[in-house]
């Protein structure tokens, strides 16, 4: 069998944010075939943000409206990595901005994708712990973008499983990553 190889891109409409492709490629068999992929318009990438509050064991969370979703979504905090940002100073000002929390970086993981079958658009996985105890009398304020309308959670693990069946039950849509997560942590 051969290596896959992607043979050209053609771009065939692009708005303020996302583009849209056909890719052309040679399959592992060496037939030509075609795909259509979705795209960010100077996509570096994003972070996802999986951050613990400590010693509590408490799990982050965000509800924000998506709108190619049509509904508010339960999801990690997270956001697009800006030109010059690394994934991790990306992480620290996306967890400010959406949450108010400030954390320290424990680790961070390779760039993952989330819907491959659409997009080659990345996510960095960067976990990070915040000492609860400096957010007990005064809990943290939000600074979200002009263009967002987060609300923040913190859920224990040990409840996550059951705080995401109340969510959906309430209409919430869910995001993969989280479900993922918690599975993990179920397990």
């Amino acid at each position: 069998m051969k290596q896959p190889q992607i043979l050209t891109r053609t771009q065939l409409a692009a708005g303020r944010h996302l583009s849209l492709h056909t890719v052309e490629f040679m399959d592992d068999r060496g037939r030509i075939r075609k795909w259509e992929a979705a795209g960010r318009v100077g996509g570096l990438g994003a972070v996802m943000i999986i951050a613990v509050l400590q010693p509590d064991d408490r799990i982050v969370l965000i509800r924000q409206f998506r709108p190619p979703a049509g509904k508010y979504l339960i999801e990690f905090p997270a956001g697009l990595i800006d030109p010059g940002e690394t994934p991790e100073k990306t992480a620290v000002r996306e967890l400010f901005e959406e949450t108010g929390y400030r954390g320290d970086i424990i680790r961070v993981l390779p760039p993952t994708y989330n819907s491959p079958g659409m997009s080659g658009e990345t996510i960095t996985p960067v976990v990070m712990h915040i000492q609860a105890e400096l957010y007990r009398e005064n809990p943290p304020t939000p600074h979200p973008e002009d263009s967002e309308s987060i609300e923040c959670f913190t859920v224990p693990r040990t409840a996550l499983i059951s705080f995401l069946k109340e969510a959906q039950n309430r209409g919430d849509g869910l995001d993969a990553k989280v479900v993922a997560y918690a599975i993990a942590h179920v397990l």
